[in-house]
């Protein structure tokens, strides 16, 4: 009980997750469109983050408990086992930008790149832009879990189809919501669950960096506004890695009684906001799609 009553904060945004997601569909929806896909938008971003904090354990101990608060498949293209699975085995530090082993790198081995069209290049040259990332960049991730997952499904890998056989109850609730209560059309939901998982692809812009040492890859963004917020302060990335048990209302006084050692824990590779990130690579690649360390 004391656990529980700790994570109220948690709780408590889930709540308003929720009451958001319900009103951009519905009452705002009605009274204007495009802000229905506005608040829906952001609903589903802060949906996705809340469920990478129920993936670490909050905020009950319980896995299943967790999963049950964020069973409705809000996100629609992306099911919680799959992302939960994945993002377990990407927390694995020693493989991070593993080309391989990391399901959440963007980099790819030297070798498979030259095998690539050109045009497969080229997309993937503008995905390494944050433009490209905001615009391409959920198309790009999705297309390759789709490849990846059909691949290991007709192994028979268990993990991969339980996960997406789960994914299939848990759209009802929204497809019933989307059919009867909402004010939206269905094409603006699928434009709202985009756009959401592309906000989320700000945050994991370059979260990971290519580096001879696994402790010089991950990223600290000290961003305080509202991104941070939407993000759950999951900007402290390198912190959310050293502790990835710690609720995210707890990471930023965590970093900031220890901000010398995670720097130097990560080698410097931080940034002082998402509008430094703007400046720099909206327009610009952050870095090459070959793995530049592989093999």
């Amino acid at each position: 009980m004391r656990r529980v009553l700790s994570e109220w904060p948690t709780l408590a945004l889930l709540a308003i997750c929720y009451a958001a997601w319900g009103v951009g569909t519905t009452a705002a929806a009605a009274l204007w469109l495009p802000l229905g896909i506005a608040v829906t938008t952001l609903a589903i971003a802060l949906f996705a983050s809340l469920q990478h904090e129920m993936i670490h354990g909050h905020p009950f101990k319980n896995a299943a408990a967790n999963a049950a608060l964020v069973f409705p498949g809000l996100t629609l293209f992306i099911p919680y086992g799959r992302f939960r699975d994945t993002h377990l085995d990407h927390h694995q530090d020693a493989r991070l930008t593993d080309p391989y082993d990391d399901p959440e790198t963007n980099y790819l081995d030297p070798a498979v790149w030259h095998r690539l069209p050109r045009a497969v290049r080229a997309v993937l040259r503008f995905n390494n832009t944050l433009l490209g990332r905001l615009t391409v960049g959920t198309a790009v991730s999705l297309v390759t879990v789709a490849v990846a997952d059909l691949r290991a499904a007709r192994t028979g890998d268990a993990r991969v189809l339980r996960g997406w056989l789960w994914h299939i109850p848990a759209l009802v609730p929204v497809i019933a919501w989307l059919a009867t209560a909402a004010q939206m059309p269905l094409w603006a939901y699928i434009l709202s669950a985009y756009a959401g998982l592309s906000l989320i692809k700000i945050r994991t812009f370059l979260e990971h960096q290519a580096h001879d040492r696994a402790s010089g890859r991950t990223v600290i963004i000290e961003d305080r506004g509202p991104l941070a917020w939407l993000f759950l302060n999951n900007n402290l990335h390198v912190v959310h890695h050293m502790h990835p048990r710690v609720a995210w209302y707890r990471l930023p006084r965590l970093y900031a009684d220890n901000k010398e050692r995670f720097l130097e824990r990560n080698g410097g590779y931080v940034y002082r906001s998402y509008a430094e990130i703007f400046r720099r690579y909206l327009f610009r690649r952050k870095d090459p799609v070959p793995h530049p360390f592989w093999p």
